[in-house]
């Protein structure tokens, strides 16, 4: 690798990102009501409440619509050891013979639960709603069960083929009708589900959304809904508290304002981080995941807009060397992000070495410089004019997309103890996360390859299908999409 320094002044390219819009001056604002021993005595008296209805509700559809509503009103953390148990019940009798066989919404949510929950259950649950192998068409009018078995599909397996054409069935159909649905709930959620899927979206988020639905139903529970309302109202204001000590973590580095090429995306990174651990437990998980997510996107922007080609081999051989005398080599710019880079991680490595005598420095080091070296390789594509193929594109987007990265991060953060060979398993790309790796790339660039295009980025995941088979963008998003569901059902194997 060349020693020679940077000196010269090339003319750079722009992001053109706007300025953030919630500054710290406005996250240090705010403030929440629902802190105190008031509301935690209220909450624990209403779980006790909870717990009972599980114990005392008999049918098997309402225990089963119990936990899903438990589930999506951010509440099923509290109930986990009830749910499982419930759950486990509801299996071993093989309540098929107490549910109604023809019922799509009780079979399908039924085979979601249980799927969710990790027990074995076929998908020839879902026989005796089809004739001669395709779906009865008077099920089409129950709106309600058709949503339930869409929703089920998600937690299907690589080569379950009826459950395929039930998705098939399902998706044509809500979309088909969706206009047509009366109650405004149901079509709030249909909506909802077409747009994301249950399964792929995020809880917290979806809590919200969903108790306001819940409050509105005919079926409303006074105890579940007040629940709701005391967890969601006492979680966010947990995250607010984390969120003001991680962006005065950002305020001080000040980094935003050396770099201001840069996305200054504080707030954004929280709330991925919330997505990625949502549980109150794992406070100081979300909190080292924002810093992280914030500094990936800062050196993603280095790699996509900013940096010359020479400047960011500089930078990845400086990395990979984890050198701090490698710095003097390194432009002005290049060394306020390894100085930040350097310190985040050693915080990381002092932290499990005082609490768990383990140095995590290797493991730490190894991701981190993967990830580079995957930026890397679009810097070149880029300057060298090269057009990868999909095949090419994805092979380095497992790398790209910080998948490794984040969860080692995420893991050093959150175990205690730390077991290596969880890390080397990590680190070695499992197929569940080479397949989570792929989707993720996928779909990030479904949201944000647009304007990356626009400022001259490498092709993405859409461009790159479009010239391997002279396909319309159109035609390019459909198949793509497909392609991800498939890697979901074969993620959903390993798992």
């Amino acid at each position: 690798m060349s020693t020679l320094l940077v000196t010269d002044h090339p003319l750079r390219r722009s992001g053109n990102y706007k300025p953030c819009i919630w500054d710290d001056e406005f996250v240090q604002t705010l403030a929440t009501d629902y802190t105190g021993e008031r509301f935690t005595g209220r909450v624990n008296e209403l779980k006790g409440n909870v717990t009972e209805m599980l114990n005392s509700v008999a049918k098997p559809l309402d225990q089963l619509e119990l936990i899903d509503n438990l589930q999506r009103l951010g509440l099923g953390y509290h109930f986990e050891q009830e749910i499982k148990s419930t759950l486990t019940k509801i299996y071993e009798v093989r309540s098929d013979e107490t549910l109604d066989r023809k019922d799509l919404h009780a079979v399908a949510l039924k085979f979601r639960l249980l799927r969710q929950h990790g027990f074995n259950v076929s998908q020839d649950v879902f026989k005796s709603l089809m004739e001669d192998g395709s779906f009865n068409d008077c099920l089409c009018k129950d709106t309600e069960g058709i949503l339930s078995l869409y929703e089920a599909y998600f937690f299907s397996l690589e080569g379950e083929s009826l459950i395929e054409a039930a998705w098939s069935f399902a998706s044509t159909t809500l979309e088909k009708h969706l206009d047509n649905i009366t109650d405004t709930n149901l079509r709030f959620k249909v909506r909802q589900a077409l747009e994301l899927p249950l399964n792929w979206s995020m809880p917290r988020l979806d809590a919200r959304w969903s108790i306001d639905l819940y409050e509105r139903s005919n079926n409303l529970n006074p105890a579940l809904i007040e629940l709701a309302k005391l967890d969601y109202n006492i979680v966010q204001g947990l995250y607010q508290q984390e969120l003001k000590i991680v962006s005065r973590w950002w305020k001080e580095t000040g980094f935003s304002k050396k770099l201001s090429f840069t996305r200054d995306r504080l707030v954004q990174s929280f709330v991925w981080s919330v997505g990625i651990c949502p549980e109150p437990q794992f406070g100081y998980c979300r909190m080292e995941l924002a810093k992280q997510i914030q500094i990936i996107s800062a050196i993603d922007d280095i790699y996509d807009v900013y940096g010359t080609l020479d400047e960011l081999e500089l930078f990845t051989d400086a990395i990979e060397r984890w050198d701090i005398n490698s710095v003097q080599l390194l432009p002005d710019y290049m060394k306020v992000c390894f100085d930040l880079l350097y310190n985040f991680v050693h915080e990381q490595v002092y932290r499990s070495l005082r609490e768990q005598n383990l140095n995590v420095l290797p493991h730490l080091r190894k991701v981190w410089g993967d990830l580079l070296k995957s930026y890397l390789v679009e810097a070149r594509w880029y300057y060298t004019g090269y057009k990868p193929t999909l095949e090419e594109y994805l092979d380095n987007g497992i790398g790209s997309i910080a998948q490794v990265t984040i969860m080692v991060q995420s893991y050093i953060c959150s175990a205690n103890p730390i077991k290596m060979e969880a890390l080397e398993f990590l680190e070695s790309m499992p197929e569940i996360l080479k397949f989570a790796s792929i989707i993720s790339r996928i779909v990030d660039d479904f949201g944000t390859s647009s304007d990356e295009l626009e400022r001259g980025d490498v092709p993405k995941a859409t461009q790159c299908y479009m010239n391997d088979n002279g396909a319309s963008e159109e035609v390019a998003r459909q198949q793509l999409m497909a392609f991800v569901r498939k890697k979901w059902t074969q993620a959903l194997v390993q798992n």
